[in-house]
């Protein structure tokens, strides 16, 4: 999953969008980004909530990856910006469905003691995925008809391979059937865990962690190409393949650390507090250095921060979700603070880089929204 979201959402997709309008990538990054998210938004809730009514994961994690494939293979065909949009928004579309019940495993089958624990092991996926996805992506640049299927087939063999090795446990009873209720009543349900305090924290937490790092990340071809003095000989491709790997490293350290010491003290907010901080107070560097090793730091110590904070949030979230019989709902809804964030933030970097002259306001408004995200944790009170 994390391999298709790196390796399309950071390379191949600006990269190709660089290739049709160059004159106005960015803002059209911003508007494919933007609408392509609102797919993501809808699809993963609802999935999510159909996961739950049927009692099974398996079934939907292979059809959204196989059906990624073909959207994938329909995006390395598009030689318009409209056809890009609309392959970006099916693959936004069926990932989410692919996610929606890959996130649901662990609530489901993971004791409440272990979730930090699982939760780092499963917060892996990012870095290892994201280093992957990039370094295929970086490889498949100049080759892009290639590059976006290769990427699809990965998410398809991850899919197969989950499914053989993790079968489904069915609740007691098959699936569960739906009462008759009205569509308001079920609108209500759908978006009740948010009325849960906890739970809506979490949300906002994530949310703005969420918008402040995309709003900076999702730009970061278009940041060395326009805004960092990069070293002789160093494309923007090249410099994403050796950044990518330096944050990935550092977020998989602190991913399992963050996870281990937050089972180990039975503590979680510090941790997911802290790891914000850290994120937002590093938007600065590239502030203060524009260059290579500016970058280089700017990513490192990011990638510490981010992965810290994915970990053990995604464990605070499962230990104040609702209703374990609504697990992969819930999830879904929370993933709307991972993708809706992603509509408003291709727009809003748009046009900060814009209207305000530049990147160095985007990176200072991104650190500004990561450090909201770490006082969204102060409320929480179900959790230590």
């Amino acid at each position: 999953m994390f391999a298709v979201y790196m390796g399309v959402g950071s390379v191949l997709l600006p990269t190709h969008i660089a290739e049709l309008d160059a004159a106005d990538k960015v803002a059209v990054l911003g508007v494919v980004g933007g609408v392509s998210a609102v797919f993501g938004t809808v699809f993963n809730p609802l999935a999510g909530a159909l996961s739950d009514r049927s009692g099974r994961r398996n079934p939907w994690i292979l059809g959204g990856a196989l059906a990624t494939l073909a959207a994938l293979a329909l995006l390395g065909s598009a030689r318009t910006v409209l056809m890009v949009g609309i392959g970006w928004c099916l693959v936004q579309a069926t990932m989410n469905v692919y996610q929606a019940a890959v996130t649901a495993i662990v609530p489901d089958r993971i004791p409440a003691a272990r979730r930090g624990t699982a939760s780092a092991l499963v917060g892996l996926a990012l870095p290892v995925g994201g280093t992957l996805g990039v370094t295929i992506a970086s490889q498949t640049e100049d080759r892009l008809s290639t590059g976006y299927p290769v990427l699809g087939a990965v998410a398809a063999a991850g899919a197969l391979l989950l499914a053989a090795c993790c079968r489904d446990l069915p609740r007691t009873g098959g699936p569960v059937a739906a009462p008759r209720v009205s569509r308001r009543e079920r609108v209500g349900s759908f978006l009740s865990a948010l009325a849960v305090h906890d739970f809506r924290w979490a949300f906002i937490g994530r949310a703005l962690m969420v918008l402040g790092h995309f709003s900076v990340m999702g730009y970061q071809l278009y940041i060395l190409d326009d805004h960092i003095a990069l070293p002789a000989g160093l494309t923007p491709a090249e410099a994403m393949a050796v950044l990518t790997p330096l944050s990935m490293a550092a977020m998989a350290l602190s991913t399992v650390v963050g996870g281990l010491l937050s089972d180990r003290w039975n503590r979680r907010k510090v941790f997911v507090g802290a790891s914000a901080a850290l994120a937002g107070t590093v938007m600065v560097v590239p502030v203060i250095s524009p260059t290579w090793t500016g970058m280089l730091v700017f990513n490192a110590l990011n990638g510490l921060g981010f992965g810290c904070f994915m970990a053990v949030d995604t464990a605070v979230v499962t230990l104040v979700l609702p209703r374990a019989e609504d697990a992969a709902r819930d999830m879904g809804v929370l993933n709307i603070a991972n993708a809706g964030p992603q509509i408003v933030a291709p727009v809003v970097a748009s046009a900060i880089v814009t209207a305000l002259g530049g990147y160095t306001p985007l990176f200072l408004i991104g650190g500004a929204l990561s450090l909201l995200g770490a006082l969204a944790v102060i409320p929480i009170r179900g959790v230590r």
